[in-house]
Protein backbone atom coordinates (compact mmCIF):
# COMPACT_ATOMS: atom_id res chain seq x y z
CA UNK A 1 0.00 0.00 0.00
CA UNK A 2 1.48 3.42 -1.02
CA UNK A 3 1.64 6.26 1.23
CA UNK A 4 -0.75 7.95 -1.00
CA UNK A 5 -3.21 5.11 -0.49
CA UNK A 6 -2.82 4.80 3.14
CA UNK A 7 -3.54 8.67 3.67
CA UNK A 8 -6.79 8.23 1.83
CA UNK A 9 -7.79 5.00 3.93
CA UNK A 10 -7.30 7.28 6.57
CA UNK A 11 -9.27 10.53 5.48
CA UNK A 12 -11.92 8.28 4.48
CA UNK A 13 -11.95 6.26 7.67
CA UNK A 14 -12.32 9.94 9.69
CA UNK A 15 -14.83 11.13 7.40
CA UNK A 16 -16.73 7.98 7.76
CA UNK A 17 -16.49 8.00 11.59
CA UNK A 18 -17.27 11.43 11.88
CA UNK A 19 -20.27 10.86 9.69
CA UNK A 20 -21.36 8.50 11.80
CA UNK A 21 -20.84 10.42 15.18
CA UNK A 22 -22.87 13.37 14.01
CA UNK A 23 -25.49 11.06 12.97
CA UNK A 24 -25.86 9.70 16.16
CA UNK A 25 -26.17 13.42 17.54
CA UNK A 26 -28.78 14.10 15.00
CA UNK A 27 -31.12 11.20 16.52
CA UNK A 28 -30.30 12.65 20.10
CA UNK A 29 -33.20 14.62 21.76
CA UNK A 30 -31.23 17.85 22.02
CA UNK A 31 -34.07 19.81 20.97
CA UNK A 32 -36.73 20.20 23.44
CA UNK A 33 -36.96 16.93 23.79
CA UNK A 34 -37.24 16.40 20.01
CA UNK A 35 -34.20 15.49 17.20
CA UNK A 36 -33.01 17.31 15.04
CA UNK A 37 -35.13 15.18 12.14
CA UNK A 38 -38.18 15.89 14.42
CA UNK A 39 -37.29 19.45 14.69
CA UNK A 40 -36.62 20.14 11.13
CA UNK A 41 -39.58 18.19 10.23
CA UNK A 42 -42.20 20.70 12.49
CA UNK A 43 -40.26 23.50 11.38
CA UNK A 44 -41.21 23.05 7.48
CA UNK A 45 -44.44 21.65 8.33
CA UNK A 46 -44.98 25.11 10.42
CA UNK A 47 -43.52 27.35 8.06
CA UNK A 48 -45.64 25.71 5.00
CA UNK A 49 -48.77 25.85 6.93
CA UNK A 50 -48.02 29.57 7.20
CA UNK A 51 -47.84 29.78 3.37
CA UNK A 52 -51.21 27.40 2.40
CA UNK A 53 -53.78 30.15 4.37
CA UNK A 54 -56.04 30.43 1.05
CA UNK A 55 -59.44 30.89 3.51
CA UNK A 56 -59.66 34.45 3.07
CA UNK A 57 -59.51 33.88 -0.79
CA UNK A 58 -61.90 31.25 -0.83
CA UNK A 59 -64.02 33.69 1.38
CA UNK A 60 -64.07 35.93 -1.56
CA UNK A 61 -65.09 33.71 -3.98
CA UNK A 62 -67.95 32.37 -2.35
CA UNK A 63 -69.41 36.25 -1.76
CA UNK A 64 -68.95 36.97 -5.38
CA UNK A 65 -70.82 33.73 -6.10
CA UNK A 66 -74.82 34.16 -6.98
CA UNK A 67 -76.55 32.09 -4.01
CA UNK A 68 -78.39 29.33 -4.87
CA UNK A 69 -80.55 26.93 -2.98
CA UNK A 70 -79.67 23.06 -3.77
CA UNK A 71 -81.16 19.85 -3.25
CA UNK A 72 -78.26 17.20 -2.72
CA UNK A 73 -78.23 13.84 -2.41
CA UNK A 74 -74.98 12.93 -0.46
CA UNK A 75 -73.73 9.09 -0.85
CA UNK A 76 -71.18 9.19 2.21
CA UNK A 77 -71.27 5.04 2.38
CA UNK A 78 -70.75 5.12 6.13
CA UNK A 79 -73.63 5.38 9.10
CA UNK A 80 -71.26 7.20 11.44
CA UNK A 81 -69.89 9.74 8.86
CA UNK A 82 -73.65 10.22 7.92
CA UNK A 83 -74.68 11.27 11.36
CA UNK A 84 -71.94 13.50 11.72
CA UNK A 85 -72.36 14.92 8.24
CA UNK A 86 -76.32 15.29 9.21
CA UNK A 87 -74.92 17.66 12.85
CA UNK A 88 -72.66 19.51 11.05
CA UNK A 89 -74.92 20.70 8.01
CA UNK A 90 -78.15 21.11 10.13
CA UNK A 91 -75.68 23.36 12.14
CA UNK A 92 -75.22 25.48 9.28
CA UNK A 93 -78.25 25.93 8.68
CA UNK A 94 -79.26 23.39 5.88
CA UNK A 95 -82.12 20.73 6.03
CA UNK A 96 -80.48 17.29 6.52
CA UNK A 97 -82.46 14.06 6.69
CA UNK A 98 -80.57 10.86 6.94
CA UNK A 99 -81.62 7.82 5.04
CA UNK A 100 -79.15 4.73 5.79
CA UNK A 101 -75.94 5.85 4.09
CA UNK A 102 -77.38 8.81 2.21
CA UNK A 103 -78.04 12.00 3.51
CA UNK A 104 -80.72 14.23 1.62
CA UNK A 105 -79.76 18.02 2.61
CA UNK A 106 -81.56 21.44 1.01
CA UNK A 107 -80.20 24.58 1.67
CA UNK A 108 -77.97 27.51 0.00
CA UNK A 109 -75.04 26.59 -1.00
CA UNK A 110 -72.99 29.61 -0.14
CA UNK A 111 -74.57 29.60 3.10
CA UNK A 112 -72.99 25.88 3.59
CA UNK A 113 -69.70 26.82 2.28
CA UNK A 114 -69.10 29.84 4.63
CA UNK A 115 -69.85 27.35 7.55
CA UNK A 116 -68.02 25.25 6.24
CA UNK A 117 -65.15 28.05 5.97
CA UNK A 118 -65.74 29.14 9.42
CA UNK A 119 -64.93 25.94 10.76
CA UNK A 120 -62.02 25.36 9.07
CA UNK A 121 -60.82 28.93 10.37
CA UNK A 122 -61.25 27.38 13.83
CA UNK A 123 -59.07 24.01 12.91
CA UNK A 124 -56.41 26.26 11.34
CA UNK A 125 -55.90 28.28 14.28
CA UNK A 126 -55.50 25.35 16.23
CA UNK A 127 -59.09 26.47 18.39
CA UNK A 128 -60.52 22.49 18.10
CA UNK A 129 -61.99 22.97 21.82
CA UNK A 130 -64.33 25.31 20.10
CA UNK A 131 -65.14 22.83 16.95
CA UNK A 132 -65.66 20.12 20.20
CA UNK A 133 -67.98 22.57 21.95
CA UNK A 134 -69.99 22.89 19.04
CA UNK A 135 -70.96 19.80 17.96
CA UNK A 136 -69.43 17.03 20.18
CA UNK A 137 -67.03 15.62 18.04
CA UNK A 138 -63.30 15.72 17.53
CA UNK A 139 -62.02 18.87 15.82
CA UNK A 140 -60.79 16.48 13.14
CA UNK A 141 -63.73 14.40 12.89
CA UNK A 142 -65.45 17.43 12.72
CA UNK A 143 -63.29 18.57 9.58
CA UNK A 144 -63.03 15.67 8.20
CA UNK A 145 -66.71 15.19 7.56
CA UNK A 146 -66.61 18.65 6.40
CA UNK A 147 -64.56 17.50 3.64
CA UNK A 148 -66.59 14.48 2.76
CA UNK A 149 -69.55 16.47 2.60
CA UNK A 150 -67.79 18.63 0.26
CA UNK A 151 -66.42 15.69 -1.65
CA UNK A 152 -69.85 13.82 -2.17
CA UNK A 153 -71.90 17.73 -3.03
CA UNK A 154 -69.29 17.89 -5.31
CA UNK A 155 -70.12 14.91 -7.29
CA UNK A 156 -73.70 15.37 -6.99
CA UNK A 157 -73.40 18.97 -8.43
CA UNK A 158 -71.31 17.78 -11.42
CA UNK A 159 -74.30 15.15 -11.64
CA UNK A 160 -77.07 17.94 -11.73
CA UNK A 161 -75.06 20.21 -14.13
CA UNK A 162 -74.70 22.43 -11.80
CA UNK A 163 -71.19 22.67 -12.80
CA UNK A 164 -69.71 26.26 -11.09
CA UNK A 165 -70.90 25.14 -7.70
CA UNK A 166 -69.14 22.04 -8.48
CA UNK A 167 -66.29 24.10 -8.91
CA UNK A 168 -66.28 26.57 -6.11
CA UNK A 169 -67.39 23.30 -3.70
CA UNK A 170 -64.13 21.50 -4.45
CA UNK A 171 -61.69 24.98 -4.14
CA UNK A 172 -62.90 24.98 -0.57
CA UNK A 173 -62.50 21.52 0.02
CA UNK A 174 -58.85 21.54 -1.74
CA UNK A 175 -57.71 25.00 -0.37
CA UNK A 176 -59.53 25.67 2.91
CA UNK A 177 -60.60 21.91 4.49
CA UNK A 178 -58.15 19.96 3.34
CA UNK A 179 -55.27 22.60 4.82
CA UNK A 180 -57.05 22.88 7.81
CA UNK A 181 -57.26 19.55 8.28
CA UNK A 182 -53.61 18.19 7.77
CA UNK A 183 -51.65 21.21 9.36
CA UNK A 184 -54.31 21.34 12.88
CA UNK A 185 -51.95 20.94 16.05
CA UNK A 186 -48.85 23.09 14.10
CA UNK A 187 -48.42 26.73 14.54
CA UNK A 188 -48.19 28.82 11.00
CA UNK A 189 -44.64 30.13 10.90
CA UNK A 190 -43.01 32.56 8.30
CA UNK A 191 -39.78 31.97 6.47
CA UNK A 192 -38.87 35.55 6.93
CA UNK A 193 -38.83 34.97 10.93
CA UNK A 194 -36.86 31.32 10.51
CA UNK A 195 -34.55 32.40 7.42
CA UNK A 196 -31.57 31.68 9.37
CA UNK A 197 -32.51 27.89 10.70
CA UNK A 198 -33.42 27.11 7.39
CA UNK A 199 -30.57 28.29 5.32
CA UNK A 200 -28.21 26.29 7.57
CA UNK A 201 -30.28 23.14 7.31
CA UNK A 202 -30.07 23.47 3.53
CA UNK A 203 -26.09 24.32 3.71
CA UNK A 204 -25.61 21.26 6.17
CA UNK A 205 -27.60 18.79 3.79
CA UNK A 206 -25.55 19.77 0.83
CA UNK A 207 -22.26 19.50 3.09
CA UNK A 208 -23.61 16.09 5.32
CA UNK A 209 -24.03 14.73 1.56
CA UNK A 210 -20.61 15.30 0.23
CA UNK A 211 -19.14 14.38 2.90
CA UNK A 212 -20.33 10.82 3.04
CA UNK A 213 -19.42 10.85 -0.65
CA UNK A 214 -15.80 11.45 0.21
CA UNK A 215 -15.23 9.36 3.01
CA UNK A 216 -16.84 6.48 0.65
CA UNK A 217 -14.80 7.74 -1.86
CA UNK A 218 -11.58 7.88 -0.02
CA UNK A 219 -11.89 4.63 2.08
CA UNK A 220 -12.26 2.71 -1.12
CA UNK A 221 -9.38 4.25 -3.52
CA UNK A 222 -7.38 3.67 0.33
CA UNK A 223 -8.51 0.20 -0.16
CA UNK A 224 -7.27 -0.04 -3.87
CA UNK A 225 -10.41 -0.33 -5.87
CA UNK A 226 -10.62 1.91 -8.75
CA UNK A 227 -12.97 3.76 -10.80
CA UNK A 228 -12.85 2.02 -14.51
CA UNK A 229 -14.39 2.90 -18.21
Amino acid sequence: MTDNSTGKLIAGIVLLTSFAGVMFLIFMPLFDGANALNYMDNLYNSISKGSAYYIPKMTHLIEEHPDRTVQLNLKLGDAGLTERARVILESSGAAATAQGDNLQVSGEITSLLEACLRDSELAYRNRGDELTSKYGMAPRSAIHAWWSVLGAAERDLNRQKLFPEAQLVHAVQTKAVECSYNYYGIEPGRISERWGIVLFSLVFYVIYTVWYGYGIMFLFEGLGFRLAH
